[in-house]
Parts: structure tokens; sequence; C-alpha cells
């Protein structure tokens, strides 16, 4: 028997109780084919940049394409691997200049439906704005390019492109500006819905052998008063940062989980201390936005700066209601941070409850959207 999670607003698994609050909604995507199953909305998008099928494949050929960085080593999929959700794998990503950055490149899987874009940037909620900081942005290098540096030019000496441009902005005497190259990423980007997983077969689908009994105790633990996962990791894409185009707007909370308890001010290790950085309110340190769980068993490492390495241990975080580093530099008791969200409250939980519950996550993962060519690389290899 399938699991239903608790009759709340907020947690369903249905699409019309999604949305509430302050970000503006933006409108749906016209005619474009979304390809979406029984269970999802149709995204939103700016009303200044529509999805069409011509715009997703510019964006396609950009996304994978190294004459993006300033020193023709990196593309965006160089810490969005599609075989990795479309994450790289590391602790901390690093950049085309061997820069090693401060946190790991989130999934870009359903990243159509996110309500905000980084871990802890609350004004990042647009993919067209915030493509531009992997291109310019130094701080840190990603990308590396700079204003005026000559990588139009290199786009614009591509047959492909000279084809592509014009085709994707029709309306346009000169399509090849920085505006279109990120509407054209942005396109790319909110193209990839994963909805095949075997939860999606098994919920929507109506395949009952789709996942393990296993995984279906887990999913009851998930939803269940024991361990409430889903008060945080609820809806169809499994966060509570999305929205789609039925919604009027959502209030996206950021989550302090108890990963660090620093003696000082700073209870997190400096640069990550969550939104802090954008609101210098001490009651902000080390609040991180939820990802999407959607894909999350090849994600790892987990949280915002990979400092834990599989599943099982995130649900050992979570079930010690915070974690506990008992020497070095880190040394802290984490469910004793000040800003920890009073919902990570700690459980109880057996091994093979949590053996269920790492299944469940598990059956989250959806093989066709690490391999569908629609979203792999275009270019001769």
């Amino acid at each position: 028997m399938r699991t239903s999670p608790p009759s709340l607003p907020l947690f369903c698994l249905g699409i019309a109780c999604l949305g509430f609050g302050a970000i503006p909604l933006t409108q749906a995507g016209g005619g474009y084919d979304w390809r979406l199953p029984k269970g999802f909305p149709e995204p939103g998008v700016p009303v200044d940049n529509p999805m069409t099928a011509s715009k997703v494949e510019l964006g396609r050929r950009l996304f994978y394409d190294k004459r993006m960085s300033a020193n023709g080593k990196s593309s965006c999929a160089t810490c969005h691997k599609q075989e990795l959700a479309f994450t790289d794998g590391l602790k901390e990503s690093v950049g085309s200049t061997g820069e090693h950055h401060s946190r790991n490149a989130m999934s870009l899987v359903n990243v159509a439906y996110s309500a905000v874009l980084t871990w802890s940037d609350p004004t990042k909620t647009k993919l067209e704005d915030q493509a531009l900081v992997p291109m310019f942005g130094t701080h840190p290098i990603e990308l590396g390019l700079r204003e005026g540096d000559g990588f139009i030019s290199r786009l614009q000496s591509d047959a492909f492109y000279r084809q592509l441009f014009p085709t994707a902005f029709p309306e346009q005497a000169n399509p090849f500006t920085v505006g279109n190259v990120t509407k054209a990423i942005a396109c790319f980007e909110r193209s990839i819905i994963s909805a095949r997983s075997p939860y999606d077969r098994y919920h929507f689908g109506g395949d009952d052998n789709a996942v393990s009994p296993s995984a279906k105790h887990g999913e009851e633990l998930f939803f269940g008063e024991s361990c409430k996962c889903f008060q945080c990791h609820g809806g169809f894409n499994f966060s509570d940062a999305t929205v789609s185009a039925r919604t009027t707007g959502r209030h996206t909370e950021f989550h302090n989980t108890g990963l660090y308890n620093l003696s000082g001010e700073l209870t997190y290790p400096e640069p990550n201390l969550g939104i802090y950085e954008h609101t210098r309110l001490i009651t902000d340190i080390g609040k991180f936005k939820a990802p999407t769980l959607r894909n999350i068993a090849v994600t790892g490492p987990y949280m915002h700066d990979g400092s834990i390495a599989t599943l099982g241990e995130v649900v050992d975080h979570y079930a010690a209601g915070g974690r506990t580093i008992h020497d070095g530099l880190f040394a802290g008791e984490g469910s004793r941070n000040p800003n920890k969200d009073p919902r990570i409250a700690g459980f109880k939980i057996s091994p093979q409850d949590r053996a269920d519950l790492v299944a469940f996550l598990t059956c989250l993962t959806d093989q066709e959207v690490l391999h569908d060519p629609r979203f792999g690389n275009p270019w001769p290899q």
C-alpha cells in the first residue's frame, strides 16, 4: 500500500498546494513541450524568456562549450555532470583556474522548480541572472570571463552558433549578446526535468514493483511523525523551496541544521556562514537552502561543504539532532547551535530503519535523466 504524507498544505505530494509568500510569479512556458508526467506542474518561466526548442538546443551547446571559460579549460558541465545529476561529486568545486571554492555544486535537475538557486543567496531567483555569476564572478573564479575579452567573438566564429543564435532569437538583428547567452543556458537548464525515478513509477505510474519493500518502509519513516523529513523536503520535488507556474509566490526558508557549533559569535566556519552573508543578521548564521532530494544518491558528498560522505551518515546527523565534532578546528556540539532549526530535534532509529530510509532516498534516483541524450554533450568527443 502506498504511503501518503500528512495532509498539511505545505507538504502534500500534490501540486495545488505549492506556494505562498513573497517571490513573484513568473509566466508559464507557452507552447513548449515539457514532456511532463502525471503529478508534475508546468514550471514557471520569465515573461522575457519564453521556452523554445531552438533556445534549449542553443543553451545545451553553450552549457557544454569550454569556450565559455577564459582559458578554454572549463564549461558549465565541468561542475555539473549529467551522470551525477548535474553536480560534480566534489566536496568543494574547482574553477577553471584551479581555484578551490568553499562549497560544492548544487544539482541542476529540476532547477526550473527552484524558488532560489544557490545554497545561501536569497536574491538569486532567476536562472538568467544566476548564469552571470559563474561566467563573470571573481570571488571565487569559476569560468573566469571578463566583459570585452572576446568570448562572444569566439562563439560567433562557430558555424553552429551562426545558425543557432538567429534561429533562437529571430527578432533581433544582432543576437550574439551576453544576455542571449544567459537566456539560452537558462532555457536548457529549465528543460532538465527529473520525473522517471522508481518512486515516480510507483506513485504516479501505478507500478507496485518499482520500489522494494525496504524503500516502501523507508517512505513511511520519511513522512512519519518520528523522522519528519518531509517538513523541509516535501512536495513533488522534495524541497521546501519549490515553485511552479501554478504558484502565486513562495516564501523560501533557509535552515541551520546543527552541522557546526564553533565557539564565538560565528558558529559556522567562514566563509560558509549561510544567508548571514547577505542579511548580516546573527540569527541567520548557518542557514542554508534545503535542496531537492531527487537523485540524492548520486550527488554526494553532502551538505553545502561536502562534509558528510554518505546518505547513511546524513541520516545519523539528523537522528542525533545535529553533528558533534569532538576535536580539531571545528570542534563543537551542533545540536546546541543557537540558530538550529527547532525541527531538527533528533529521533531514534534502528539499523534496519536507517537502511530502509536510505533505500527510500535511493529510489528517488532517475537513471533516465542521468543518461538522456537530450541533456547530454552535443559536441564531438
